[in-house]
């Protein structure tokens, strides 16, 4: 007879799977199918109940089909006759995390490249360069990303010829942490031609010298693509290294699915080149990095879930603003530390529409970058408007929605409207808030319990390579607004902290169903796919500090061990799908 089962039985070694041996006279009844699916018993199991709560179980019951064929809280029956059983110990089970928002190549390239995420000043920032630059005399240009001028204690940009004193001639450009500025050196502005004359791109900005018209060496927002149309492109080898990189961030991390906001069709081609080779582990919606992608990728509409529901094009990435770090986030007044300036809209109310509709008409699932509140207030008109056109359940997704007018508030709940943020920014971010907007204006901001309040749903992520794929630190921000140093006493806007379940809801449930995909993924029900960890803690009774440092130490998808903490991971050859 052909094995079918998830887990084949070099896999169910590996696992620590126990094959269940059947008496020889059960065994001869010949009216007796033979035992299936996978036990997991004696664990300390937790998910979403879908009603706002979290259940607790004991033991999962995985079938054939890498699905949970049924959940048992502490009495209910177990069944007799199973193909393997698993102990677990005692181990604290829950489902696999989502993330609603990441940058799934982004964070592989990371990964290849120079990180500056860690320097607190810029000498400490120019002597990595150096040393990276030293070390890599055959790169052609020095490509990095991660450094924040806020955490060096700079109220500037960094300059070109800051820059230059550390690249030895060749061109650099070094991506801000917020993905919405970069930081070239004098070659690189030569090799983009970017001079004095050089005028602004719509939706973007050249960062000028005090005084003068010369370049300073900052890009922000649109203004990025006049060098990165220069930088050398990405083979098709190093796409395939980055993917496989970034899969390990999101496993390790006991991320299970992401949401990639803004794919390209090279993008694509790389998660389905995964696919093929059966070597894509992880679950991926992928938004389109705009409309002529989205068109490229999927045709006429969205593609269904390929490779046994672990790749799909859900909808479109549209980007109506920039980022508050680099002063593009369109706000509706001024910026308290920049009078002159209400940020950078991408483009008019009218554009947006357009593209939105668009995608809508086909089916195409919207997702709008929006931080400023005059951003949010834009799309919020928009979706108003589209509301009335295109019927059924949308889902419209406002990514990010960092500032949002307390007025707007309200608004989210009208249509149904995904609010998919990453608590994460919220300590990372505090400080400098204050600072761009002023005291008087942080009652909108990072706003997760009023948003939620108002109907919105929450669908929490990291926006990693931004932030750190790691969910855990996200709800230890969610239910304290405090960072890693327990500031500030009492939590930043106390009064937006959510609940452990909301916040946990927010990370699993609340972001599959921001992805269409409530009834695949987000709780450990029967149906759903058997995607789980095992972490070395109660969450529930874990104070913050101790939910930041909560560990992954096995990753499971489709009741498969994708990653476990000590290296391993399923055989190679293993099918990634059915």
């Amino acid at each position: 007879m052909k094995y079918r089962h998830a887990l084949a039985p070099a896999l169910a070694i590996a696992a620590g799977l126990v094959f269940v041996a059947q008496p020889a006279e059960a065994r001869k009844k010949k009216d007796l199918p033979p035992p299936t699916g996978t036990l997991i018993e004696n664990v300390s199991g937790l998910t979403p109940d879908g009603k706002g709560g979290v259940e607790r179980f004991e033991a999962l019951l995985i079938g054939e089909d890498g699905r949970i064929a049924d959940v048992y809280a502490a009495n209910d029956k177990r069944p007799e006759r199973v193909a393997y059983k698993l102990d677990g110990a005692g181990r604290v089970m829950v489902p696999g995390m989502i993330d609603a928002h990441g940058h799934v190549m982004a964070t592989g390239f990371a990964r290849m490249t120079l990180d500056l995420s860690m320097t607190t000043s810029l000498d400490e920032a120019l002597a990595r360069i150096a040393a990276y630059a030293a070390a890599n005399p055959e790169l052609p240009w020095i490509l990095g990303s991660g450094w924040n001028q806020v955490t060096w204690g700079m109220d500037r940009f960094p300059t070109a010829a800051e820059l230059d004193t550390a690249t030895g001639g060749r061109p650099a450009f070094l991506e801000r942490v917020d993905g919405h500025g970069g930081w070239a050196n004098t070659a690189a502005l030569a090799a983009a031609g970017i001079t004095a004359a050089t005028r602004d791109p719509a939706g973007g900005q050249i960062i000028r010298l005090p005084g003068s018209q010369d370049p300073a060496g900052m890009l922000v927002d649109n203004a990025k693509a006049l060098i990165e149309a220069k930088l050398p492109a990405p083979r098709p080898s190093d796409r395939d290294t980055a993917f496989a990189k970034a899969q390990l961030v999101f496993l390790e991390n006991g991320v299970t699915a992401v949401a990639d906001m803004g794919t390209t069709i090279e993008d694509w081609q790389t998660f389905r080149r995964a696919g093929d080779l059966g070597n894509l582990r992880m679950r991926i919606a992928s938004y389109a990095g705009g409309v002529d992608d989205m068109v490229l990728i999927a045709g006429p509409g969205p593609t269904p879930w390929l490779y046994d529901g672990r790749l799909k094009l859900a909808g479109v990435k549209l980007w109506l603003d920039g980022a508050l770090g680099s002063r593009g986030a369109w706000l509706k007044q001024p910026y308290a530390d920049a009078p002159g300036s209400t940020g950078l809209p991408m483009m008019t109310e009218t554009q947006l529409g357009n593209l939105m509709s668009r995608a809508a008409i086909d089916k195409f699932q919207v997702a709008v970058h929006a931080i400023g509140d005059k951003a949010n207030s834009t799309v919020l008109s928009a979706i108003d408007e589209l509301s009335n056109t295109y019927k059924g359940d949308r889902r419209w997704r406002i990514e990010h929605a960092q500032i949002v007018a307390p007025a707007d508030i309200a608004r989210f709940g009208e249509h149904g409207v995904i609010a998919s943020m990453q608590p994460q920014h919220e300590a990372s971010d505090r400080i400098m808030a204050e600072q761009r907007l002023g005291p008087n204006r942080l009652t909108g901001a990072y706003a997760w319990k009023s948003l939620q309040n108002a109907g919105a749903t929450l669908a929490f992520g990291s926006d990693v390579p931004v932030e750190p794929a790691k969910p855990f630190l996200g709800l230890a921000v969610a239910t304290s607004r405090q960072g890693v140093d327990d500031q500030p006493p009492g939590g930043w806007q106390p009064q937006e902290r959510l609940t452990f379940a909301e916040a946990f809801s927010a990370y699993t449930s609340g972001a599959a169903y921001a992805m269409f995909a409530e009834d695949q993924l987000g709780r450990l029900a029967k149906g759903l796919r058997a995607d789980f960890l095992f972490i070395d803690r109660d969450p529930t009774t874990a104070s913050p500090a101790q939910l930041r440092e909560t560990k992954v130490t096995e990753t499971w998808i489709n009741g498969v061990r994708a990653w476990k903490a000590d290296g391993s991971t399923a055989p190679t050859g293993a099918p990634a799908s059915r």
